[in-house]
């Protein structure tokens, strides 16, 4: 598997952020966030998930338009993408710059996965799910879960109260925020040179939210 790795500029050992692209694959922009979080002080590992699934044996480079990579993305299976989320979550713990704790991040289809990951993998300190819905089964979550949602997203904004009900019955920690008038897909379109005003506060205001949340977790 192939993977984005981006150190801060820091002298001490930091959390890994394992971070889960978009439906588009490991795109620059999935990059860019990497980037971005990084430049907060932490250590970032971006998974390209479709390494092996592209032409030739490739990732998510290799695929001759964004459709393509899209309906590759769609028809990776659940188990194996919670086995590559391992591997990357393994190579993070053994890293020498790393202090040992792992929080994971997703945006979009990306963010169901972090959401999922989370009843999966049980020494996670925190999973931030951007725009994502929630697994079948919260039980087995043990990691605290901040969500960051669109006001304007219908589509997941259905599956929030299903997702509440459900942690708050098996008594798991989930605190989502709702972003007043932003779409799906905000932490994108919020940084566009033409984004509305809506969009462009709810990046804003969902960067801030998450780096303190990520403080809180080292």
């Amino acid at each position: 598997m192939q993977a984005f790795v981006v150190y801060p500029e820091v002298k001490s050992k930091v959390p890994v952020v394992i971070l889960i692209h978009e439906i588009f694959g490991l795109s620059d922009w999935a990059k860019e966030m990497a980037d971005e979080l990084a430049a907060q002080g932490f250590m970032v590992i971006a998974p390209d998930l479709l390494s092996g699934f592209g032409p030739n044996g490739g990732g998510s480079s290799e695929f001759a338009s964004q459709d393509s990579a899209v309906k590759a993305v769609s028809g990776l299976d659940p188990d194996g993408v919670n086995a590559d989320l391992d591997a990357a979550a393994d190579y993070a713990k053994k890293i020498p710059a790393g202090n040992g704790k792992i929080a994971v991040a997703g945006f979009c289809w990306g963010g169901g996965k972090s959401f999922a990951y989370a009843a999966h993998r049980k020494d996670l300190s925190a999973a931030f799910v951007f725009y994502g819905p929630g697994p079948a089964d919260v039980s087995t979550i043990a990691a605290p879960v901040y969500g960051f949602y669109g006001g304007n997203d219908a589509r997941i904004g259905a599956t929030l109260p299903d997702a509440r009900e459900q942690m708050k019955t098996a008594g798991k920690t989930f605190d989502p925020v709702v972003y007043d008038g932003a779409g799906h897909g905000f932490m994108r379109a919020g940084e566009a040179p033409d984004a509305n005003d809506a969009n462009r506060k709810a990046r804003n205001d969902a960067w801030e939210r998450w780096k303190h949340l990520l403080d809180q977790a080292q």
